[in-house]
């Protein structure tokens, strides 16, 4: 007689920090981590499974205990040192807002906690770099969320450029962004934080770290940054219903130069009404082709399809040269962008592997963001010198 011995399956203990939060319930723990226990783990090569179990931390008890009866989720606690402290918790994830992220990566590093955080992971990039090191010092894995990379409409991209399509590229012009209400007469829909710069509000902080993952990631590390910031809105009214003036800027417009040669152009915006397909959208350029993809959605067109345009203010132009662009099949299958980071993480972490995105890579994207405030403060173009932790 055969015995049917089941497959082990290996669970991971994970402090989730923040998940009170928008970005922190719907996306890393709804739409992450517990898809991935629902879903059983993930299957391994070797047959077993990884499986994890959260350990929802924050401030409020009820809030806590709420989100834990309703998602059938055994433990939460108020104090994140205990937690730290209890070697069942393999991992430590934060979602906080920028401002409390760096004492608490700091406790995590002491308690020899391998690290998965938002971005920005700091509020500065001298606290950035020593972050990393600490980390590096310790020989604590981190992570950094790098979710855009994950979006269908830049996973074609990257397909594109990978296998040669655009041959030489020349730019990139990025366009993100969509009007948030002020407040007074329509709710807002992002909270009243974000324009404030004293708790750590403002696009280019929220922002550039995004963008300096995206453009490193596809075309090639930032050099330089010239940015101009706005205030366009200044009175708004906060979640109370209660005026404030914004002191945080509600839209950014810079100009990026990357190795290679390769100019990109971003304007980032929260005073914009949408005329696009989608709310973030990049239009690529290359010597044999160019692409525009946004998040879901990508169309092509090849310089042999390239129609010929030529400038005349005295004759209506009826071209119709939305028609000369094809779209990129969705020949794959794409999952939610930020279970799939986790669980490449999850990996990583498991099999030992180095991971790419770290605090280091998180420390580049707050120095475009420091960058970005100083030259719109100065009006110049600012160099960015290579990072390291020597």
């Amino acid at each position: 007689m055969t015995e049917n011995h089941a497959a082990p399956t290996r669970e991971i203990g994970v402090i989730m920090n923040g998940v009170t939060g928008r970005m922190g319930y719907r996306q890393h723990l709804v739409r992450s981590i517990l898809a991935i226990r629902d879903q059983g783990g993930i299957l391994l090569p070797d047959g077993s499974r990884l499986t994890v179990r959260p350990l929802l931390v924050g401030r409020n008890e009820n809030t806590l205990a709420e989100l834990a009866e309703r998602h059938g989720i055994e433990d939460w606690t108020t104090d994140l040192d205990a937690a730290l402290a209890d070697p069942r918790w393999e991992i430590y994830a934060d979602f906080l807002v920028t401002k409390a992220r760096a004492t608490a990566l700091r406790k995590a590093v002491a308690a020899g906690k391998t690290i998965y955080t938002e971005k920005p992971t700091a509020g500065t990039l001298e606290e950035a770099l020593e972050l990393a090191a600490l980390a590096a010092e310790a020989g604590v894995k981190t992570g950094v969320v790098h979710d855009k990379l994950y979006l269908p409409g830049l996973q074609k991209l990257r397909r594109l450029i990978d296998s040669g399509f655009f041959g030489r590229i020349l730019s990139v012009r990025g366009e993100f962004g969509y009007w948030v209400f002020e407040g007074d007469w329509q709710p807002a829909q992002r909270p009243s934080w974000n324009y404030r710069a004293e708790d750590g509000g403002g696009i280019i902080v929220d922002m550039f770290p995004h963008w300096n993952y995206v453009l490193e990631n596809l075309f090639g590390e930032v050099r330089s940054v010239y940015a101009q910031a706005a205030v366009h809105i200044a009175d708004r009214w906060d979640e109370a219903g209660a005026h404030y003036t914004a002191t945080a800027e509600d839209a950014a417009y810079g100009i990026f130069e990357l190795e290679g040669g390769v100019v990109a152009q971003i304007n980032s915006s929260w005073t914009v009404r949408v005329n696009r397909d989608e709310l973030v959208e990049f239009h690529v350029d290359g010597t044999h082709g160019s692409a525009v993809v946004g998040l879901f959605g990508a169309k092509i067109q090849h310089r042999n399809a390239t129609p010929k345009p030529v400038w005349n203010p005295d004759l209506a132009d009826g071209h119709d040269y939305d028609a000369d662009w094809a779209d990129v099949p969705t020949n794959d299958v794409f999952q939610n962008g930020f279970r799939q980071q986790w669980e490449e993480f999850l990996l990583s972490y498991v099999e030992g592997t180095d991971y790419a995105y770290d605090l280091l890579a998180g420390a580049r994207g707050v120095q475009l963001a420091e960058a970005g405030l100083r030259s719109s403060r100065e009006g110049r173009k600012l160099d960015l010198p290579a990072l390291s932790l020597s």
